[in-house]
């Protein structure tokens, strides 16, 4: 009776069990997630109307730097609510399509993350090492070209992962052992062969997040090389390149860790597995703003200014009122 229950009953309902062996520190957990949210949306907001409001950073790489920003934004909105509302009073569940749904949205929009990374670097290797084709590369329609392969390939892999998922039948227990639908999380809770999901699951990290970086490396060596050529007159584009480097590898290497300990036998235990994947959605939307707004020379300028204007308006109301 067991079996038959076991092979002819799939859950449609699930529920988010992440951190629960913290017990009654668990709630705890609201106050550093929820300043992390706050965090990302606040400062992701900024960075992207101080770009969408200044015609002066309509470029390219100022461009990739708000599409970061709404990237940064969107991701943390997708799965930080629910999470929180589980810290504080226990609403955990959610459906199949639910689920789906939230893992479709959440690696679709981080695929970008890197692949963003890879433009930025296609951007800064015009600017250094082609300049003379830079302002033909900054026309919208040849920008698109360089937009249409990684944005396909990202699509179809996603839809793949998700798909294949969806085909599933869940008998072994409908208790997700994370705090939002990750795809292995929910995958390993199917009672049939997932083998074919493991590979396509694998074979989607090895073609973006890594495949950017194979790239976005090899575009970087040749940026290095015209560099040191030149002397200094790239320092400052030598500066971006290698802030990239940094936070692609630290992107890269909290991705690998978060889908291949559901892959290989580990002693990585849950709390640290699910800790790992939700920094390496979370700690990229609290910094890139920092890293990629407020370094940035010209958006500090603008930030600057905007708060010099507003503290001179203040002052001229609080003059009137007196």
């Amino acid at each position: 009776m067991l079996n038959f229950s076991a092979h002819n009953i799939s859950f449609t309902d699930f529920k988010f069990n992440g951190f629960y062996s913290l017990g009654e520190w668990r709630p705890f957990l609201f106050i550093p997630f929820f300043l992390m949210f706050l965090l990302a949306i606040t400062a992701n907001s900024i960075l992207i109307y101080l770009i969408i409001s200044q015609r002066s950073l309509h470029s390219p790489m100022y461009v990739l730097i708000g599409l970061m920003g709404v990237v940064d934004l969107l991701l943390p909105i997708f799965f930080v609510p629910n999470m929180l509302l589980s810290f504080l009073f226990n609403w955990s569940g959610i459906s199949l399509i639910g689920c789906l749904t939230q893992m479709f949205f959440l690696h679709f929009v981080g695929t970008f993350q890197t692949t963003l990374l890879f433009w930025m670097a296609l951007d800064r290797y015009f600017a250094i090492c082609k300049p003379l084709y830079y302002h033909k590369y900054k026309e919208i329609c040849n920008f698109l070209k360089f937009v249409y392969a990684p944005l396909i390939r990202n699509g179809l892999l996603i839809i793949a992962i998700v798909s294949l998922a969806g085909r599933l039948s869940f008998c072994v227990t409908n208790v997700i052992d994370h705090c939002f639908c990750e795809h292995m999380a929910l995958v390993q809770l199917a009672c049939g062969d997932i083998s074919i999901n493991s590979i396509v699951g694998l074979l989607t990290v090895f073609l973006v997040p890594t495949a950017d970086f194979i790239l976005i490396t090899a575009s970087y060596v040749v940026i290095f090389t015209s560099v040191f050529k030149s002397g200094k007159t790239h320092m400052k584009a030598l500066n971006t390149c290698i802030t990239h480097l940094i936070v692609l590898s630290v992107a890269l290497i909290s991705a690998l860790i978060a889908f291949l300990s559901y892959r290989i036998r580990n002693n990585i235990s849950s709390n640290n597995r699910i800790v790992i994947s939700v920094m390496y959605l979370c700690f990229p939307s609290c910094f890139n703003p920092i890293i990629y707004g407020w370094r940035t020379k010209e958006i500090r300028h603008l930030l600057v200014r905007k708060e010099d204007l507003q503290s001179v308006i203040s002052l001229d109301v609080y003059s009137t009122i007196l």
